[in-house]
């Protein structure tokens, strides 16, 4: 009887580690990844989906919450506020006032710019990473957001601006890797204006 209990104990260890050893799939190993990230593996650069992404809440922010750094002339910086909602509308805010020509509708400018999105406080991308600004032709009808082609009016060259643009003057079914109903920060510096 003891040899068989021994023998029984053997074979369900054997069987426990062989188990183990089959439950790791060709794509648990490292050197046979596929650029499928998995449901469970750890993807350090992944940001988080809509549905991982904390809803809005509290009162409706205020402008003032939107923190804007950097000097003129250089890269700004944005600090998307927390525990409140974006205000409903186009929010706009001279940081810096121009002193140029100002942008009319018709007008055309270069702009230097930086994106975050407000659910995931992320900066998104900025045109100052180029090196180049961004042009634009026939502002108010220009081939870009509504929240560009409004809140830019009076905008003076060699200004700066904050715009924070609801998802109805941005991109209300989402683009790219913004997701849909996303509220945009946009902080915009006047290069050139001209008309």
């Amino acid at each position: 009887m003891r040899t068989v209990g021994r023998t029984a104990l053997a074979l369900v260890s054997l069987l426990s580690a062989g188990l183990a050893l089959t439950a790791c799939t060709a794509s648990d190993r490292p050197s046979t990844l596929t650029n499928t990230p998995s449901a469970t593996a750890a993807q350090p650069e992944a940001q988080p989906t809509e549905a991982e992404l904390p809803e809005p809440s509290g009162p409706p922010c205020e402008v003032s919450q939107y923190q804007v750094g950097g000097a003129a002339g250089e890269k700004p910086t944005i600090t998307v506020p927390t525990g409140c909602t974006p205000q409903d509308g186009l929010v706009v805010k001279d940081i810096t006032e121009g002193t140029g020509p100002e942008i009319k509708q018709g007008s055309n400018a270069e702009m230097h710019y930086v994106l975050a999105t407000f659910r995931d406080q992320r900066t998104r991308e900025a045109s100052w990473d180029s090196g180049d600004a961004f042009p634009l032709q026939n502002i108010g009808q220009a081939q870009v957001i509504q929240g560009w082609n409004e809140g830019l009016i009076g905008m003076k060259e060699g200004g700066r601006r904050l715009l924070v643009v609801p998802s109805d003057k941005g991109y209300p079914n989402g683009q790219g890797d913004i997701q849909p109903g996303e509220t945009l920060i946009f902080v915009v510096d006047a290069v050139k204006v001209e008309g």
